[in-house]
């Protein structure tokens, strides 16, 4: 720029006869005019002095910034502008006007530039190690170092960056993240002392940098080579068990892990006995309660360690309700392979008969079925005994009468002939349920007082009867719909849908057109005066229906144990 912007710069310039129209005399007339001074070049946050030269004198000024930056002196009314250069992040032009009102009231104007160079203090690296509390650090403590005492001795400055270096040390350190105002990492394993070395970047708002180290001191420790098998477990029968070994650690970082059950009286089935992770499923609670398993971890020096954990093997909570017996998937038309996404979460992949192969049964039975073959005083008897009384259902701990062998002709049969029907007719202290009806005796059953169930409950109850504590007990009922709906297997779609090795001497379907069974339930369907209509469930299909409880259908009794 040069020295004088404005060379005395003249708004107006009234020249008597410009042009050159004539040689007059008349005198010539200057308005006011300003000169700003001279461009400057400073270093933020130093002093500036702007001088302003105006004629005709004895005038007024005023400086303002017209562009760049805010200065908080200005507008300033003297002839003199001072003022503080401002704190920039970046060099910064300044355009300053000064405006000059002569005495006549005439005006003129001027601009000097002020160019303001950035002087930015680099930041101050600061490191202090936060943990652990105690030192020295030992193996597994958590050493943290932190970067937060840093600065930026600039007055409105700021640090926004920081990078951690590790400079020297193990290279099995893995530390947290490098770019945080503070790091952390677990003291390694080692076999001898060493020092890690890091180094602290740290960058402000204007691009400026500095770095400081820190060194931090690592103990030796012994043992040199750690198991860790993990924590002792609980788990419930059939559950998949994981063993994890992979917290183990050596001074190379590499290491082998081997597996093995002790003592090994009842073995599992370990998926990868040679691998720091391994698994296994849980046996039923009658076949393992316990299992322990001892994980050895060798380096590449072949020093070795071990370590054991136990698992508790808890029972399944399947739950008192028997499953249905399918073991089979299908699709629309037939029997397919289980593991089809297309047809997933079938019956067979859910409940207790998913788990049939691996429960210890107290008895025999079909998929996750349980039963034990009673005698007549509830002694239980061999799994491949013939002649039996009543069964035990194990699961749900009711105790099912099983029907005598269809002989005789009605009703000249005995007390529990399978070839006996009733109408549903149920008694509690002698006052009979809404809607039951006392068939005739001796008609469908051998009953002298009426062929309704309760008629056959009594004389099965009654010692007097000659059936004595049938099977253990005198207090056989007519069962629910949920009991004897537990009875069913499924997996006998072909048959009556229950095992009729364990349930024999059902009677011909020819009888009564069907193989309906009462239950308890009454069904409000056909309401009126009295709830006529009772739930039997059909031995043949496994179907449900309310029928009238002037029906005749067959009895299988229960007693609880």
């Amino acid at each position: 720029m040069t020295a004088f912007r404005g060379s005395w710069c003249l708004l107006a310039l009234l020249l008597s006869g410009c042009g050159g129209g004539s040689g007059g005399s008349e005198p010539t007339q200057v308005s006011a005019s300003v000169n700003a001074g001279m461009d400057q070049e400073v270093t933020e946050k130093t002093d500036v002095t702007l001088n302003a030269t105006g004629s005709p004198a004895g005038g007024a000024f005023n400086w303002q910034v017209v562009s760049g930056a805010t200065v908080s002196e200005f507008p300033i009314t003297d002839q003199q502008a001072s003022f503080v250069a401002p704190d920039v992040k970046a060099n910064v032009d300044l355009l300053i006007q000064v405006d000059y009102v002569a005495p006549d009231g005439s005006l003129a104007s001027d601009q000097v530039m002020v160019s303001v160079k950035s002087n930015n203090q680099l930041p101050l690296v600061n490191i202090t190690q936060t943990a652990p509390e105690t030192l020295p650090a030992t193996y597994q403590d958590t050493i943290t170092l932190s970067g937060e005492g840093s600065s930026d001795p600039d007055e409105n400055g700021q640090i926004v960056a920081y990078q951690w270096q590790q400079l020297s040390g193990p290279n099995t350190i893995q530390p947290s993240s490098l770019n945080n105002a503070t790091l952390s990492f677990i003291h390694p394993l080692l076999d001898t002392a060493q020092t890690s070395v890091w180094k602290l970047t740290v960058t402000d708002d204007e691009g400026g940098q500095a770095s400081n180290q820190f060194p931090v001191g690592l103990l030796a420790n012994t043992p040199v080579v750690v198991a860790n098998a993990g924590s002792d477990q609980q788990v419930q029968a059939f559950d998949t068990v994981t063993l994890d070994g992979s917290k183990s650690d050596t001074v190379s970082g590499q290491k082998q892990c081997s597996w093995r059950q002790i003592p090994a009286t009842t073995t599992v089935s370990l998926s990868a006995a040679n691998d720091c992770v391994t698994s296994f499923i849980a046996p039923d609670k009658n076949v393992l309660s316990k299992a322990e398993f001892e994980l050895t971890v060798t380096d590449s020096q072949n020093r070795t360690a071990t370590d054991n954990v136990v698992v508790d093997i808890e029972k399944k909570p399947l739950g008192k309700l028997n499953d249905s017996g399918q073991l089979a998937c299908y699709d629309n038309n037939t029997a397919i392979a289980c593991n089809s996404d297309s047809f997933s979460g079938q019956d067979a992949l859910r409940g207790r008969d998913y788990f049939a192969t691996q429960v210890a049964k107290e008895g025999r039975g079909n998929a996750g079925f349980d039963f034990t073959k009673l005698n007549q005083f509830a002694d239980e008897l061999p799994d491949d005994a013939t002649d039996f009384a009543c069964i035990r259902d194990n699961v749900s701990g009711l105790i099912w009468e099983v029907k005598e062998a269809s002989a005789g002709t009605l009703p000249n049969t005995s007390t529990r002939n399978a070839q006996n029907s009733y109408t549903w007719a149920l008694s509690v202290d002698g006052t009979f349920a809404e809607g039951s009806v006392q068939s005739t005796a001796n008609t469908s059953c051998p009953q002298d007082n009426h062929c309704g169930i309760q008629a056959l409950i009594d004389e099965v109850n009654n010692p007097a009867t000659g059936e004595q504590s049938y099977c253990g007990g005198n207090n056989w009922r007519l069962p629910t719909y949920m009991e004897l709906l537990g009875l069913l297997d499924f997996s006998y779609a072909n048959s009556a849908v229950i095992d009729q090795s364990l349930f024999p001497n059902l009677p011909a379907s020819a009888l009564l057109g069907h193989r309906y069974y009462w239950t308890t339930q009454s069904s409000l369907d056909g309401t009126g005066i009295a709830l006529r209509r009772a739930y039997v469930i059909d031995m043949d299909t496994g179907n449900d229906f309310a029928v009238e409880k002037s029906s005749k259908a067959f009895v299988r009794l229960v007693r609880n144990p």
